[in-house]
């Protein structure tokens, strides 16, 4: 179609139909079309009133304005600008074209009333603003008056970070002068004002891109950085949430809103992006930045500059990093907290690093561009290597030792540098103990791939077994055992877990064990104890002593709790170990016979890997409060808490759910809560270990405690998500019976349900063979049918859903019976039209229905009666069915009984009936019979 007017007439039609998008559609051709001035006129102020049903007021208003451009006293367009501006908060503007209308047409209604609605709100915005513009001058008052009372200070600094959060109140503050205050405040060097001003910017700055440029602008980002450097934790956060406020604007993120002009303007701002990245990289590698101000700087880095989605192809800020600031960064973890010209650090930064690297790499297109990144590296590694300087070369193993903890292939292709591994052996040889302690670490990283193992075990296991026995220094010595046990498992040779010292790996768990409880040894000396456990808790005698030691237990947890990103794994890895949730190979027991037939090496279970050894430390682990310290770790930053160490947590939650009598406890201390980002987030076994662990909480927790408030409709997706024939059987199950228990809480949570599609998945079950798979989903849908939405499902033609439950009533398993009962008399209860329907899905019907009245169970006899109850008040003509069957006679029969408590609400249904029979002249009392 190609005439304008036809084009806006089919506009015309669709918008009577309340189809407003094809009625754009149609404006929008006809716009492109038409060469008409007059017609143009009418075209857009029509888009215009498309647009205000479609609730997009700006599009409305700019529509508006093109007709009004064309005809000033357009009234139509005059009017819907007016109500699009009075929408968009622009009620000066809603109010001048109200007027005009009331000029053009002074005895409409309307445009009266329009106008009286708009000059109150207008006078209410006005007292409003001088309101709130006198309160922020008085907090400012209070706040700037060094002899205010402490408690006034407070108050009105909470104040004023719940002002800055509203958008009203974000503008006032901003128009007076707000920002000039604020920065005085900070400047007072005092903490808790420094944190209400920081707190404040950040609400001012979220979702409003031209606010937050002016806020960056003013204050500098310089001084941003500065104040990010502090030596504060708190204040160091403060200031990184504003700078990341300030970032989510610039790259368009966050919530969207209009903001009257500001549509109107494109603000440019890669030049800003820019200038924020280079300041963060120059703060990386500077002396008066905190060790704090330094992890939020890298935390900025790891979360903004790669792409949320490699299906964009646009990665030129990793390009842009990777060009000025790799180096930056490889000086980051080249660092060695024990030399004095160390960077200020905390125990977290050189693997937040780690991570910043490998996130870069992988960010990475072609392999060009992956070369050009292991160029930069070879060249600033080879840089730093100097035989005559070994401090220096020092700097450049510890480099490599970092980037093995990153892109774990690039550090492989380090590796291969030449010199890079004999210098690592030479250094396990110094006398030099700082030399002995980079090179033992370095080792035990580049040991994880087997071709560098294999290099290590016949050039570097006698140095490390020597540094163990000879060394006095506790973190050399610690950090060899692990190396050593590291290797027995990466190369499979004897030399690991069990003959490089006395010969016990029972003894050196033990001496693992002392040092995790020695609080004198640093906290990053005393992780390894805890990898080296990782490795020894593999011996199931190991284990079962580990978890014997309740403060060496307790003092891992409180490790775990202080969430670095190595510690978190290996501390994971020891309770998969402990708790026996890794996967374990099946034993065929043909090929067992046929192995040991051949006189083969068949592996046999430790007697201490046996259940009942398992659930013993299962309960030790709770008593310690396992639950607790696993709900720390989830909490950790994603840039720490990896994919990987997710899942090994998941694994445990789920064995911890394993008993039913425990799940009180797991919910209790904070599991509930915890495992619902791991079933989101992860692994795809570890989502699903976390979902299974969901299913077994909700399947017999009271769900307003276990995920109280918004939680519990989190869990509704996992819980679906194991709705799936890949999924086993007991998962199925479970799921099953936690949804059972959601929709029988409330209309909301039966609605969430049916939004996240898992209808048909349920009824797939209902057809399941396995009786309790088949029961659970049974029981699903009697609680689900209250929802109006399913009841509608079941009216819909073309499908077999009734005739399903009305089978399932005639099934041999009781408990099937109830549910399908069940839902059945609450269907035809809510939905008459499915009493008739009901006749017509299967001639079986009235058989199912007189056994159903007949049952010995009375829960099941009662819902039948019900069912029959339901038919006759819908229609005669189906009570007249009954009548004509058996039923009538199995009605009188229970509605002549003598009342009896125990199944009086039995009786009672059956004489409700006959009373009904009664009423519609089909049968007649005794006494006229």
């Amino acid at each position: 179609m190609e005439d304008p007017i036809q084009l806006k007439e089919e506009g015309n039609k669709y918008f009577q139909a309340n189809d407003y998008e094809k009625a754009v559609q149609s404006y929008t051709q006809a716009i492109k079309l038409n060469k008409d001035k007059a017609l143009q006129a009418v075209l857009y102020r029509n888009r215009a009133a498309c647009f205000l049903k479609k609730e997009e007021y700006a599009k409305a208003a700019s529509d508006a304005s093109r007709a009004i451009d064309i005809n000033a006293s357009d009234i139509k367009a005059l009017y819907r600008r007016s109500q699009a501006l009075e929408k968009l908060g622009k009620l000066d503007q809603a109010f001048k074209d109200a007027q005009k209308c009331a000029t053009i047409e002074p005895r409409n209604k309307n445009f009266q009333e329009t106008l009286r609605r708009l000059g109150a709100d207008i006078q209410e915005k006005l007292r409003t603003q001088f309101s709130t513009d006198l309160r922020v001058q008085k907090m400012f008052e209070i706040l700037l008056d060094e002899n205010s009372e402490k408690e006034k200070r407070e108050k009105a600094a909470n104040n004023l970070i719940v002002l800055g959060r509203e958008e009203a109140g974000a503008e006032r503050i901003f128009q007076n002068n707000g920002v000039s205050l604020l920065l005085q405040l900070i400047e007072t060097k005092n903490a808790e004002l420094i944190l209400a001003a920081v707190r404040t910017l950040s609400g001012m700055c979220t979702g409003h891109k031209a606010r937050a440029t002016a806020i960056l602008h003013y204050l500098g980002i310089d001084n941003i950085c500065m104040w990010m450097s502090v030596d504060n934790e708190e204040i160091s956060l403060a200031v990184c949430n504003l700078l990341q406020t300030i970032t989510d604007c610039l790259l368009g993120q966050g919530k969207e809103e209009h903001h009257g002009k500001e549509e109107a303007v494109v603000l440019d701002t890669k030049k800003d992006l820019r200038m924020i990245t280079m300041h963060l990289l120059d703060m990386l590698v500077s002396k008066k930045v905190s060790g704090q101000g330094r992890d939020q700087a890298l935390n900025l880095l790891n979360k903004n500059i790669p792409r949320k989605d490699l299906k964009d192809h646009d990665n030129s800020r990793t390009i842009f990093v990777i060009d000025n600031g790799l180096k930056k960064i490889l000086k980051v973890v080249g660092q060695i907290p024990e030399m004095p010209d160390c960077l200020p650090l905390t125990k977290n930064t050189q693997l937040t690093a780690s991570v910043l690297l490998n996130k870069l790499y992988d960010d990475l297109r072609c392999d060009p561009e992956r070369d050009n990144y292991r160029v930069i590296c070879e060249e600033y590694i080879k840089s730093k290597i100097d035989p005559q300087d070994m401090d220096k070369t020092l700097h450049a193993i510890q480099m490599v030792s970092g980037v093995l903890q990153g892109p774990f292939d690039l550090g492989n292709k380090l590796l291969g540098m030449k010199g890079v591994m004999e210098m690592m052996v030479a250094l396990c040889g110094s006398e030099r103990e700082i030399d002995q302690l980079v090179a033992v670490e370095a080792l035990i990283h580049a040991s994880t791939k087997l071709s560098r193992a294999t290099f290590i075990i016949s050039n570097g296991v006698t140095l490390l077994k020597d540094i163990y026995k000879k060394t006095k220094n506790e973190k050399i010595k610690i950090r060899a055992l692990v190396g050593l046990c590291k290797l027995g498992s990466a190369g499979g040779t004897d030399y690991g877990l069990r003959q490089f010292a006395e010969g016990s790996t029972e003894k050196l768990a033990k001496q693992c064990r002392k040092w995790l409880c020695n609080t004198s040894i640093d906290a990053r000396t005393r992780k390894w104890a805890v990898e080296g456990l990782a490795y020894l808790t593999l011996d199931a005698d190991v284990k079962d002593d580990f978890v014997e030691d309740e403060p060496a237990l307790r003092a891992m947890f409180e490790l775990a709790k202080a969430s670095d990103k190595t510690i978190l794994y290996s501390v994971a890895s020891v309770l998969v170990n402990c708790t026996n949730s890794y996967d374990t190979k099946e034993l065929v027991p043909e090929l067992v016979q046929l192995a040991k037939f051949s006189k083969q090496h068949v592996p046999e279970e430790h007697p201490k890997d046996k259940k009942d050894f398992v659930v013993k430390r299962v309960k030790r682990l709770l008593k310690a409060g396992v639950v607790s310290a696993l709900a720390c770790m989830v909490k950790a930053d994603t840039a720490i808490l990896t994919d990987q160490s997710k899942e090994l947590i998941a694994r445990v939650f789920l064995a911890l759910c394993e008993d039913p009598k425990d799940r009180g406890t797991v919910v209790a201390q904070g599991g509930g809560k915890a495992l619902i980002p791991l079933a989101v987030e992860g692994t795809e076994v570890g989502k699903i270990k976390a979902s299974h662990a969901l299913a077994k909480i909700a399947a017999i927790s009271n769900p307003d405690m276990a995920f109280p408030g918004e939680r519990v409709y989190e869990v509704v997706r996992p819980l679906i998500s194991l709705l799936n024939t890949e999924r086993d059987g007991l998962q199925n199950y479970e799921a099953l019976l936690g949804l059972t228990n959601f929709s029988g809480r409330s209309d909301k949570l039966r609605m969430k349900i049916v939004k996240e599609r898992a209808l048909p998945d349920i009824e797939n079950y209902m057809f399941e063979n396995h009786d309790q798979l088949r029961q659970a989903a049974t029981e699903c849908m009697c609680n689900l049918v209250v929802n109006k939405e399913v009841q509608e499902r079941f009216v819909a033609d073309g499908n077999d859903r009734l005739k399903l439950v009305v089978l399932l009533c005639g099934e041999d398993d009781e408990k099937v019976q109830v549910a399908a009962a069940g839902a059945l008399a609450m269907l035809t209860a809510a939905q008459k039209k499915l009493c008739s329907k009901m006749t017509e899905v299967t001639t079986q019907w009235l058989e199912i229905l007189q056994r159903l009245c007949l049952h010995d169970n009375m829960e099941v006899q009662h819902r039948g009666l019900v069912i029959a109850f339901n038919l006759i008040g819908a229609d005669k003509e189906l009570a007249k069915k009954l009548v004509e069957s058996e039923v009538l006679e199995i009605l009188t029969y229970i509605g002549k009984q003598e009342d009896d408590p125990k199944k009086q609400h039995i009786i009672n249904v059956a004489r409700d009936c006959l009373t009904r029979f009664m009423d519609y002249g089909l049968i007649k009392p005794l006494s006229q019979a």
